[in-house]
């Protein structure tokens, strides 16, 4: 590989961050920037926070990258004119204002279909054909990952297909499904790819501004959750990787593809082939909660919480029975958009309360791997833990009583590590 060093670069509600890596997959460079309060519905802010990463990045590092890849939050969306200049805010994953025309795509869609909930990406695009139609005519509707991929390589409408299933792409055929129909015409959907592919070098503009190779390739990227999976080490049917950032993410590797649209579980593909035995393919399977360190900081510092967390007795409940949300509305493993946070009664110790914080999050984990388990995936063997929740160990013991199984920090726990793997291996995902 030309260069030596993959870059992988993590957008989540908190912040952006970028990983490079060699070629054995040692960490060479990193780079960090957090959003203040509001950026990370801001465009604007995330175009700035790209750039900031990158001329962060030392550059001798920079000189050496090959290969460059891009996760996003899995269904934040945004619409862009043909210069891909972005029209009006985007709307994120986790806003459910879709559910005004849950009825028309129930209309259309198969039965336990992803894009049958209220946060999938085509709610949100009917939800502006029905409330600002104007602004779709003539424009590019992308996902988070695909337009900050386009800022570094030009190729306006190219997306990959884990951040278009909840758009409605169909991840065996690779290809839009007949009942697309209802999408609005003269809008410009992406053209999908498979994760990691190469789309186009990094623009001569920005090879002259960092000094990085003119071979440089920027590839087709993923969400969130599935470059978090790919950095930590799963491998293996009946393992997952239960990502504990702002929010709450189970992913499940499974010889079984489920999927049920009332309870916010659905799989993405993950290797194999369609056209081969039903063993030999991989899906990941799972749900994102609202639940997660978000609804922790509504409560504590993370200078509080590592201060807190010696006194914490994962081996004895507290008996606080909490559904820790930070206004109504979950997604998974309920998909209810006006269910309501449970967080009372408080006690005075803020060591208990926090326990039962904790313990609500790990039971809302417990039912999720349930959910799937249930509905056919394959059994659960061993959950590795990511995100910035994974090195607390008291939690993680708690979490491995609740769920039967053994829990563990990933290998890395930084997605941005994931989509530095995805560039690296280059469309390892088909």
């Amino acid at each position: 590989m030309t260069g030596g060093l993959s870059l992988g670069i993590d957008f989540g509600t908190s912040g952006a961050r970028a990983i490079a890596i060699g070629p054995s997959g040692t960490i060479q460079a990193e780079a960090r920037r957090p959003f203040s309060s509001g950026e990370g519905g801001s465009s604007m802010a995330w175009r700035s926070a790209l750039f900031e990463l990158m001329a962060e990045l030392p550059a001798e590092s920079r000189r050496r990258v090959g290969a460059i890849a891009i996760n996003g939050t899995s269904s934040t969306v945004l619409r862009c004119n043909p210069r891909g200049e972005p029209v009006g805010d985007p709307i994120l994953y986790n806003d459910s204002r879709g559910e005004a025309v849950l009825a028309q795509i129930d209309a259309i869609a198969p039965p336990d279909h992803v894009v049958r909930s209220a946060s999938s990406s085509l709610a949100k695009l009917l939800w502006w054909h029905q409330h600002d139609p104007l602004t779709l005519e003539g424009n590019y509707f992308l996902h988070q990952a695909d337009w900050l991929a386009f800022l570094l390589h030009g190729q306006l409408g190219v997306s990959d297909y884990h951040n278009s299933l909840k758009l409605g792409y169909d991840v065996e055929q690779l290809t839009y499904p007949d009942w697309f129909g209802v999408v609005p015409s003269g809008l410009v959907l992406p053209r999908v790819v498979a994760p990691g592919t190469p789309v186009a070098p990094l623009q001569p503009a920005l090879v002259r501004r960092y000094g990085m190779p003119q071979t440089c390739q920027v590839c087709a990227g993923t969400t969130d959750s599935i470059a978090a999976f790919l950095a930590s080490g799963a491998a293996q049917p009946g393992e997952a990787v239960t990502s504990l950032g702002s929010t709450l993410v189970l992913k499940l590797l499974s010889t079984t593809r489920v999927e049920e649209a009332a309870s916010g579980v659905y799989s993405h593909w993950f290797g194999g082939s369609s056209m081969g035995p039903a063993a030999d393919r991989r899906w990941l399977v799972g749900g994102a909660s609202n639940t997660g360190g978000a609804v922790l900081a509504e409560f504590f510092t993370p200078q509080e919480i590592d201060a807190l967390t010696p006194q914490l007795q994962p081996h004895q409940d507290t008996g606080l029975c909490y559904y820790p949300l930070r206004q109504p509305g979950e997604r998974f493993p309920i998909n209810d958009p006006n269910l309501l946070p449970q967080l009372t009664p408080r006690p005075q110790d803020p060591a208990q309360f926090l326990q039962g914080l904790l313990e609500g999050i790990a039971r809302i984990e417990s039912q999720g791997y349930g959910k799937l388990q249930a509905l056919g995936a394959t059994p659960l063997q061993r959950v590795y833990s990511a995100g910035g929740g994974a090195k607390n160990a008291p939690w993680r013991s708690l979490r491995s009583r609740q769920l039967g199984v053994p829990v563990q920090v990933a290998a890395q726990t930084e997605a941005a590590y994931g989509s530095a793997r995805l560039a690296q291996l280059r469309s390892p995902l088909l």
